[in-house]
Formats: structure tokens, C-alpha cells, sequence
């Protein structure tokens, strides 16, 4: 087999002292690969790329389609965007996988017979981190889920519960809520599920479900969410298997991959030879499987659990009774290098399964539904806090064919038949929409900002209403 080409980044703060540690291992551990280093994050940063990566280690990582990264720092200030985010969004990294595996007794947790994968969306939902300042008091950030989006990450889902026999797949939204955006995640679940009979399938509502996580992790087997919720459970979940500083992740797009730890860079340890190189080792053993060098994987991962099994610790999972020795960063790793051959003797050796390939067809578009506008939110910048003067202030903007229907304040109606107990801030959300038999036009709507320009009331941006296939697609106001 010849070797395989790869991209490492060392990354910043404790990340090219724990990578220097996973790269020893996986050299003595025989692992056919080929490195081609970059430079990315605080340094490239801080040189006056606001990027944090130049064109250049973009060319590197497209050419050899797999990325091993050590945690970057972002600098605070300066508006400088994550680029953790950035690659992933950019190398189309649409899928984040992350085990969760409880390591009892030899780590100590809570939740002994815990052993789930969460697997959450990567590219959309809140971190498409699209904000904006609107008013003196009111910022907004935009949540976008798109069909595409959401069918890639379900679909992965069941396959790799498929591929890796996992038994149920769970779904996590807030469509009780959301009834738009997490209602699509919702509902694309419930299709897909249908062609993967055999998977047992659920849904929870993400707050309870991540109060289940916490207390019963054992309950589930995969989970499949939204890039927020995925985000903020699957760290929970990292924890109470026993600490975050254990876990890896993979970030699979339909050509590329990128492997990491799932925690930050720590640069208040760095260069103390005291940080856990485990999560980035559980990232290089992803990659492996990833790369189809499963017998690597295997030795490593085995070595990593006899490692454990010992009591050769790192200080941040050391505990008297249940660890015997602590040492530092490149000691864990020679004790790691060590145990290459052995297998555990409590933990059940790991075998993982070669040739594993997920059927991921490529995305379908569905047939174009019938699009027809029932309506306007103009939203208004407006100081006031009595909603019937604003409605007064906006009846000038009315025809005899559009009419204001409803003004909700931080999505509260409070017009018509508000109350005065409703805290009000300057951000109002002014619906208008046609009299019954009249088409709106997108003309009706520029006169109406026209009518708001004249009348010097101060319109901040509009979202249309639209029904689709005659189902209206826009929420209504709370309390409608």
C-alpha cells in the first residue's frame, strides 16, 4: 500500500505539544502516511491575515483531501471570524462525528455504560453567523436550515448507524418552537427514517433531551441535530464520559475530511508538557479508519486503552484510587508507544470494520413548488412604547387593498388587543398583508416602504410571506 498524503497543522496553545505526541505514535505505530505541515490560526492571524490561513495552505489541504488540526486560537476583538467554522464551511465538512464512550472504571464518570455517537450538522442552522444590529437596543442573528443541509445530515446518520450496527438513530429540535426551521429538521427526519426500517427511530425536543443525556447517556445510541445543539451536547456528552480533554471528532464532507480534538487550545497550559494528548489521538485514529488503515487504528486505539487501564494518566484525568502514575504530555505518549502490540486485558479490544463505506448519493432537488406571496413583515426602528400609537403612525402605509394585520415586539403580538404589561423594546415587526382576493405584488411592497420614507417612519429591513404549495411558510406572532 502506498502511503497517503496528508495535512497537518499544529495549531496554537497547547496544539503543537499534544500533536508532536499524536505524530510520534503514529509513526512508531507504522502508519502509512506522508505529512505536508501548514500554519494556521493566531500566528497567520495576528500577521495581518484575517483569514488565519493563507492561499496557500487552502491549495495544500484541497490537494490532499485530509486534514489532521490541533486547536487554533482565534484573537478576541478585531471581528475575526472562527476559523474552525470557516474550514468546515469552505471544504463543504457537512458531517461532524463524535463518539462518546464512557472509559470506567479506569476515568471516572458518573456513567459507566455510556457509549453514544453524536452526529451533528456542520455547515448551517445560527453559524452561518449572519448578524446584524438593527436598532439601538436590538441585534439579530439569522438561523437558516436548508433542505439539502438537513437531508445530507439525517441521511448520514442512519447510514453510519447502518454501516457500524447502531441500533436507533434520535432526533433533537426545538420545532415546538421553531416551527419553520426546526420544523424542516423534523420533518426531513421523519422521511429519510422511513427507508431504514430496520433502525429504530425517535425524536425528542432538545431540552429535555439534553437533560436526558446528562442524567441517562446510556438511553441513546446515535444523535442527529441542528449545528447548535450538536455543538453544545456533544461537549456535555464529551464531560461526562469522563472529561472533554478524551475526545476526537470528524468532520467528513463528500471530498475532504478534517480530524481534531474536540477541545480548545488551553494556551493558559501550553508549553508545560501537562495537556491530555488523548483527544487528538482518538482524531488520528478517526483518520485512519477514515483512510482505510484500520489495522493502525486498531494497535493505536488498543494501546491507548491498555495505556489507560494502567493508570498512566495525564493531571487532568487523575484521580487517587483510580490512577497509579501521573505524567506529562510526551511521557503519555511513550507510555502509548510502549503498550503497541498488547491489548487491553479489561476493556474488550477494539476490531473495527474495514471497508466501511456509507451510501451518501449526492443531493436531489425536489420539484419546484408553487411560490405565492401572501404578505410583508416590514420591521420598524421605532422608540415608542405604545403599540396602538405606532399602528396610528403606520395607517397612512395602508390601501384599500393591503392592510396591517399585527405588530409583535421580540415576536409578542402587541397589537391588536395587546397588553400593557408587554415589555416593549424599538424593534417592532409590522405585518402587512392583502385584503382577501387581491394578489400582492412585490410593487405593493416598495410602495409601502415608499409610504414609510414619506411619513419619515424608519424601516429597517422586510421579510416576505410566502405560502408554498398552499401551505403558508412564516410563523405567526406569539399569542396570535
Amino acid at each position: 500500500m502506498s502511503n497517503t498524503r496528508i495535512t497537518v497543522a499544529k495549531g496554537d496553545g497547547i496544539g503543537p505539544e499534544i500533536m508532536d505526541a499524536t505524530l510520534k505514535i503514529l509513526k512508531s505505530a507504522g502508519a502509512e502516511i506522508e505529512i505536508d505541515e501548514i500554519q494556521v490560526g493566531e500566528k497567520v492571524y495576528l500577521s495581518g491575515n484575517t483569514s488565519g490561513i493563507s492561499s496557500e495552505s487552502w491549495d495544500i489541504i484541497r490537494q490532499n483531501k485530509v486534514l489532521l488540526k490541533a486547536p487554533i486560537t482565534t484573537p478576541q476583538g478585531g471581528g475575526y471570524k472562527s476559523l474552525n467554522v470557516s474550514m468546515r464551511k469552505a471544504l463543504g465538512l457537512y458531517a461532524n462525528v463524535r463518539p462518546c464512550v464512557s472509559l470506567h472504571p479506569y476515568v471516572d464518570t458518573k456513567h459507566p455504560d455510556m457509549d453514544l455517537v453524536i452526529i451533528r450538522e456542520n455547515e448551517e442552522d445560527l453559524y452561518a453567523g449572519i448578524e446584524h444590529q438593527q436598532t439601538n437596543e436590538v441585534v439579530q442573528c439569522l438561523k437558516l436550515i436548508s433542505r439539502p443541509g438537513t437531508e445530507k445530515i439525517v441521511r448520514y446518520a442512519f447510514e453510519y448507524a447502518k454501516v457500524y450496527g447502531r441500533k436507533k438513530v434520535t432526533c433533537f429540535s426545538k420545532d415546538n418552537i421553531m416551527k419553520q426551521t426546526d420544523g424542516l429538521f423534523h420533518q426531513v427526519f421523519d422521511e429519510i427514517s422511513k427507508e431504514y426500517p430496520d433502525i429504530e427511530t425517535e425524536h425528542w425536543i432538545v431540552d429535555i433531551g439534553a437533560a436526558k443525556v446528562a442524567d441517562t447517556p446510556e438511553y441513546f445510541d446515535v444523535i442527529v441535530m441542528p449545528n447548535l445543539y450538536g455543538d453544545v451536547i456533544s461537549d456535555i456528552a464529551a464531560q461526562i464520559t469522563g472529561s472533554v480533554g478524551l475526545g476526537g471528532s470528524s468532520n467528513i464532507g463528500e471530498s475532504c475530511a478534517m480530524f481534531e480534538a474536540i477541545h480548545g487550545s488551553a494556551p493558559m497550559i501550553a508549553g508545560q508538557n501537562i495537556a491530555n494528548p488523548s483527544g487528538l489521538i482518538q482524531g488520528a485514529i478517526l483518520m485512519l479508519n477514515h483512510i482505510g488503515q484500520t489495522h493502525i487504528a486498531e494497535k493505536i486505539q488498543n494501546a491507548w486503552l491498555r495505556t489507560l487501564e494502567e493508570g498512566i494518566h495525564t493531571a487532568d484525568i487523575y484521580k487517587d484510587g483510580l490512577s497509579k502514575q501521573q505524567v506529562g504530555t510526551q511521557e503519555f505518549a511513550e507510555a502509548v508507544i510502549a503498550n503497541l502490540g498488547e491489548m487491553p486485558e479489561m476493556f474488550a479490544p477494539v476490531e473495527y470494520k474495514k471497508d466501511a463505506v456509507l451510501n451518501l448519493p449526492k443531493y436531489q432537488k425536489k420539484p419546484q413548488q408553487e411560490k405565492l406571496l401572501k404578505g410583508v413583515d416590514v420591521f420598524v426602528d421605532w422608540n415608542g412604547t405604545d403599540a396602538n400609537e405606532l399602528a396610528a403612525l403606520l395607517s397612512p402605509l395602508e390601501s384599500d387593498n393591503i392592510k396591517l394585520s399585527m405588530i409583535t415586539n421580540r415576536g409578542i403580538k402587541v397589537w391588536p388587543n395587546g397588553f400593557e404589561e408587554t415589555f416593549c423594546t424599538d424593534h417592532w415587526r409590522c405585518r402587512y398583508k392583502p385584503v382577501e382576493g387581491y394578489n400582492l405584488t412585490k410593487k405593493d411592497i416598495v410602495g409601502i416602504l415608499a409610504g414609510a420614507e414619506e411619513h419619515e417612519i424608519d424601516s429597517i429591513k422586510t421579510e416576505n410571506l410566502y405560502s408554498f404549495d398552499g401551505r403558508d411558510a412564516f410563523s405567526l406572532g406569539q399569542g396570535q
